[in-house]
Formats: C-alpha cells, structure tokens, sequence
C-alpha cells in the first residue's frame, strides 16, 4: 500500500488495528475498540484525535456536523465497527465523510467475528469538481 496516497501511514495503522484485534479480539462495543485504537496508535507514536466534529460542506456552505471515530495525523480518517461483516453501507458512510470533507483517505476497521479492514480514497481536485467547497477537520 506504499504506493497509495498516505500508503505508509494507513500500513501501521492497519497493524495497530491487527494488535489491537489480537488483544481483544470481538464482542466489545465500538467504544471499546475506539478508544483502545486511540491508546495503541499513541503508544506508536501516531498522532490520532478522538471523536472530534467534523464540518460538512455543500456548496461551500455547512450543513451538518459528523463525529469521526478517530482521524490520524490529520489525512486518514477512520471509522470503526463492531459488527458481523463490513457491508455497503459502512463504506458508503465512510466515503460520504471523506466527499464532504478535505481528508483524502479513509479506513474501515471491523472488528466482528473476522478482523476486516477497507481502504477508501475520494481525491480533492475530484470534490471540487462537484462545485462543492470541502471543509477541514479542526486541528
């Protein structure tokens, strides 16, 4: 994944997550996986925010907010699950955050009955295109 936008970031990441996992394994509250994700990404010294509000922009104006799990060093937003499988609607979630906002990429942590995780992208030259003014998470 080195070669993909943030690729060395969304790696350790994504073996935090598999640490994680290991250690707790499934059956937790999302909560639980929230805010162990936060300690261990911590211990590895990455700088991870929690449950920050984050903008939503259309047409330059804000409509609403959204609460992020967790976003990492300020480019990789994820977005945390405790449930049987990832399905459609985790990642239409995840990628509608990633339109409405300037953070390019996103994970998807699952920690059900298997550890999955997803990579999503959305290019900001691609959410101008919309006419749309992205915002910035704060921070």
């Amino acid at each position: 994944m080195k070669d993909f936008k943030h690729g060395e970031l969304t790696d350790k990441i994504i073996r935090v997550f598999y640490d994680v996992y290991r250690e707790l394994g499934h059956g937790f509250l999302e909560s639980v996986y929230e805010k162990s994700m936060l300690i261990a990404l911590r211990e590895a010294n990455i700088g991870v925010q929690f449950r920050l509000p984050i903008d939503v922009s259309f047409r330059g104006q804000v409509v609403g907010t959204f609460e992020g799990d967790l976003l990492v060093e300020n480019v990789v937003l994820l977005e945390l699950k405790a449930s049987r499988a990832i399905d459609s609607a985790h990642e239409a979630q995840l990628l509608n955050y990633l339109r409405a906002t300037n953070v390019e990429v996103g994970l998807l942590l699952n920690f059900g009955p298997k550890p999955e995780f997803r990579r999503l992208a959305y290019d900001n030259a691609r959410k101008g295109q919309r006419g749309a003014a992205p915002s910035s998470p704060p921070g």
